[in-house]
């Protein structure tokens, strides 16, 4: 549909603020960064690399967003977030009812030296994004992300179809959709308006790759990342440790931003406006699977900030407060719900869950029904967690607090359902499949001591309605590996938001994203067609209106159980200045200082 003009303009009046004014006047970063100024924190699992073309693990992409740039960018303090320019001069130009954006990238800014430049300085250029867009429609890369742009761009599509035929992605060849008419600009023609596509700009997939540099390292190009941004990749031991150090070439900024009517922005912004970034010259990142261990380490020392775990949330927390020998160690507290959902999905490929008919779908129900959310919240989140109604969470466009799913914790339901489409138990007390088959489902966890209290409730609900559950263990990034193939019948896992508009969740159960997002390989022509017309709605009414139908197909084929978004206490040290935690940028230590004395 027609999209006016003038609702592209009061977006771009929103977005533009004084971030752009900020890092258009680059301070030396080399002489900012401080060696002796390190970060100590640790991730509760493993990064699968750092080429987020091919992956979308969060992890992975925590560190990416401190190596690479994206055109845009959030302003760090502002709520709701709120798009500022990075490597671009100015927000785009518009034109052509908003199909039709242009970016101008800054001058001056260079990929850290590399073997691949050949002793020569790189500098970035509009050719560098418009390289890093076309990767993502590559099919040797199979990019979990290619969504954000698929259908999207004139001419790119029909590109990536001509390489399924003949084996081989032509990157030169011309797309008429990916404009670079001189060295610093960018002009990309949309096939219709994308009323989100300025929020993909600012992925971190949409970041800026060095084409000399991932055609030298190949399919290794996760482990050798070469980016513009404030760190590079010092040592890498995968699964154990990641230790960035600041580039000392990167062109830095003067810390300046404004607060956003948040109490606690004052002392943040006392504590840090005026000073050249990065301060921080190390970070030091330690993979800690386990909660125990992780509080341990905190407690010890050996981490200056970092997420409380829930296991040690009674003894820290009284209700949304530290306890008082907490707070007299001069520990900051950042509390925030994650604009996020944790789910449990069903594989509808998989024989044994997946499937349309009415007898599979009653199957999911039943098994979604006998899982116990509150349990979870006062078990295992000990309380720091509040239940998923829908797939689109708090914080979110779209979110209606209102709804109120249609599946509830109801054990005499599921028994029922299960019961009138055949599903009878056999003399061991459980349940066999209509033809009289024994009915196994099969979930995957991670190795850790929560996925198996996880798998303990679980099974305590599954017990209940005489299903039997066959539950084994592997590493996160093993796992999502497995589901993004469709490989995994359920397995327990969250999605934390890219930007904050309900289209980033829905994507996620839209057929033609399976294995790009929609890792239950879900296929619903009634979902789909609903999708499509939100996707071309103006925000407003209609749009969250499609939301809500959205949501109850979600429901009524149930390839997901939703269980929680999770209460984030961040304990932060009191030399660590400047923390605030974005609800959409995931990376922060570029906006840090540590004075410890």
């Amino acid at each position: 549909m027609a999209f006016p003009i003038d609702r592209w303009r009061s977006l771009f009046a929103i977005c533009a603020c004084v971030l752009g004014a900020v890092l258009a006047s680059p301070s030396p970063a080399g002489a900012a960064a401080d060696p002796n100024k390190v970060l100590h924190v640790a991730f509760e699992a493993a990064d699968d690399g750092f080429d987020m073309t091919r992956s979308f693990n969060l992890y992975s992409g925590w560190v990416s967003e401190a190596i690479f740039e994206t055109l845009l960018t959030y302003d760090y303090l502002a709520r709701p977030a709120k798009l500022v320019p990075l490597t671009a001069e100015a927000m785009p130009e518009v034109a052509d009812g908003g199909k039709t954006f242009t970016f101008h990238v800054r001058k001056g800014i260079y990929f850290t030296p590399d073997p691949a430049f050949k002793g020569a300085r790189r500098e970035l250029t509009a050719k560098d994004y418009a390289y890093s867009i076309r990767r993502l429609l590559d099919p040797a890369n199979r990019a979990p992300s290619a969504n954000m742009v698929e259908g999207k761009i004139v001419g790119l599509d029909a590109l990536a179809a001509a390489a399924r035929k003949s084996g081989k992605f032509d990157y030169d060849a011309p797309v008429a959709g990916l404009e670079t008419p001189d060295r610093y600009t960018l002009r990309v023609h949309l096939n219709r308006p994308d009323y989100n596509f300025l929020y993909v700009v600012a992925y971190h997939s949409l970041a800026a790759f060095a084409r000399e540099a991932i055609e030298a390292y190949g399919m290794q190009s996760g482990a050798h990342p070469v980016g513009t941004g404030p760190y590079r990749l010092k040592e890498y031991v995968p699964r154990s440790k990641i230790v960035l150090e600041a580039n000392p070439g990167y062109r830095g900024y003067v810390w300046d931003f404004q607060p956003s009517g948040d109490a606690r922005d004052a002392q943040l912004v006392r504590d840090m406006k005026g000073k050249e970034m990065p301060q921080v010259g190390r970070v030091e990142i330690s993979i800690i699977e386990e909660e125990q261990s992780r509080w341990l380490a905190f407690q010890g020392g050996q981490l200056d900030y970092d997420k409380l775990p829930q296991i040690a949330a009674p003894v820290v927390m009284d209700g949304a407060r530290l306890k008082p020998e907490f707070a007299s160690q001069g520990l900051g507290l950042y509390r925030v719900t994650e604009p996020e959902v944790t789910y449990t999905l069903f594989n509808l490929r998989d024989p044994v869950v997946g499937g349309y008919t009415p007898e599979k779908i009653a199957l999911r129900r039943a098994i979604a029904m006998s899982y116990n959310v509150k349990q979870e919240i006062a078990l295992i989140r000990k309380n720091q967690a509040v239940k998923d109604e829908m797939v689109v969470p708090e914080g979110v466009v779209g979110h209606d607090p209102n709804y109120r799913s249609s599946i509830p914790y109801d054990i005499d339901l599921a028994n029922r359902l299960l019961d009138y489409y055949g599903y009878q138990r056999g003399a061991d007390g459980y349940r066999r499949f209509p033809d009289g088959r024994p009915l196994t489902v099969e979930m995957r966890r991670e190795p850790d001591s929560v996925s198996h209290q996880y798998g303990e409730l679980w099974k305590r609900g599954l017990d209940q309605i005489g299903i039997r559950l066959d539950l084994s263990f592997s590493n996160f990034a093993d796992n999502l590996q497995a589901a993004v193939e469709c490989q995994l019948p359920m397995w327990g896992t969250a999605w934390y938001a890219d930007y904050p508009e309900a289209e980033n969740f829905l994507q996620l159960l839209y057929g033609p994203n399976s294995g790009q997002g929609n890792n239950a390989c879900y296929r619903s022509a009634a979902y789909d067609t609903l999708y499509r017309q939100f996707v071309a709605t103006a925000p407003g009414a209609e749009r969250n209106r499609l939301v809500i139908e959205m949501n109850r197909q979600f429901e009524a084929d149930t390839p997901w159980t939703l269980h929680t978004s999770r209460l984030r206490n961040w304990l932060i040290r009191p030399w660590v200045k400047g923390f605030k935690k974005h609800p959409i940028l995931l990376s922060d230590w570029q906006y840090l200082d540590v004075e410890k004395h």
